[in-house]
């Protein structure tokens, strides 16, 4: 290597490793961007009430307490919502799964007639659809108000997820579909045999999406349910930071103790309460979470 080739490998270096901390800078500020107003709530719903009235908690918790915790967890409306969210997220994702692959197996099939056109009568629901009114009407009509199934079976399936199942699904080698139906396999048992098995990686990331679009709903909640008994626990947090539904505004819990729980340590100790199961479940999909989207996004 010459002078001249030395001196400009140099300057190279040396820029590369300005832009590497540059870089670097950047994205710790923007994750402290990212994480700072989770990281504030968590905060607030630790720390002493009259700490937080007073605005002393900036960083850390201030008087560290867990008295909002066990006010919540002691709300008979607080237990029973995160009772019907676990069970609307657990049955409305199962639904959700087997609607959308039982939909997006046969449009991958290259021996399916008319599936182009069903696949345009499919993409049209993405534009255009009968609007609320219309599919209260319908949820009314069926009986469904007040139940269970108006919280699942109206968004049984989301066309953008069940599009990226069907792309993935055309990814996986029509040699092994073909193998076991020379084997005397049915259709029925290809998909639960073969293309499921091959499909972690897309089910596990339409399983992230799905819970986390029920665990989060409240909208549905408002239009089909009016019994409390039934509410979800987005629409009593929604009630309590909307309408600040709440006993009053300070409550000394524990008998004499010192600490006062107010309005908005409890609001915040019920968000992170609500939060939290979706952020333990992340990272057990997390390593099938690229690569699903990528797959079922890309191919086709």
């Amino acid at each position: 290597m010459n002078a001249v080739a030395h001196r400009n490998h140099i300057r190279q270096t040396k820029a590369s490793r300005i832009f590497d901390v540059c870089n670097t800078i950047f994205m710790l500020l923007l994750v402290a961007v990212t994480l700072y107003p989770f990281w504030y709530v968590a905060i607030i719903s630790l720390s002493d009430g009259k700490a937080v009235l007073a605005g002393k908690v900036v960083l850390w918790p201030v008087d560290f307490t867990l008295e909002s915790y066990k006010l919540a967890l002691s709300d008979a409306s607080i237990v029973s919502g995160f009772k019907n969210t676990l069970i609307y997220t657990t049955s409305g994702t199962f639904v959700n799964l087997a609607m959308s692959m039982l939909c997006a197996y046969p449009l991958s099939r290259p021996k399916f007639i008319g599936k182009g056109v069903v696949m345009k009568m499919i993409v049209f629901t993405m534009f255009f659809s009968g609007g609320m009114i219309p599919t209260y009407l319908v949820v009314n009509q069926l009986n469904m108000i007040d139940t269970i199934w108006a919280m699942i079976l109206p968004g049984a399936i989301s066309t953008y997820n069940m599009i990226v199942i069907r792309t993935f699904f055309m990814s996986i080698p029509e040699s092994l579909n073909e193998s076991a139906s020379l084997d005397g396999a049915n259709d029925l048992q290809i998909l639960l045999r073969i293309v499921i098995p091959c499909s972690l990686p897309i089910i596990a990331t339409m399983l992230l999406f799905y819970a986390v679009g029920h665990w989060n709903s409240y909208m549905n909640a408002l239009l089909y349910l009016n019994k409390k008994a039934l509410q979800p626990l987005q629409s009593i947090l929604r009630n309590m930071v909307v309408d600040g539904q709440l006993t009053g505004s300070t409550t000394d819990v524990g008998g004499g103790s010192s600490f006062a729980v107010i309005e908005t340590t409890l609001k915040y100790s019920v968000i992170i309460i609500s939060t939290l199961p979706i952020l333990l479940i992340y990272p057990f999909v997390q390593k099938y979470f690229v690569k699903g989207v990528m797959i079922g996004s890309v191919k086709g």
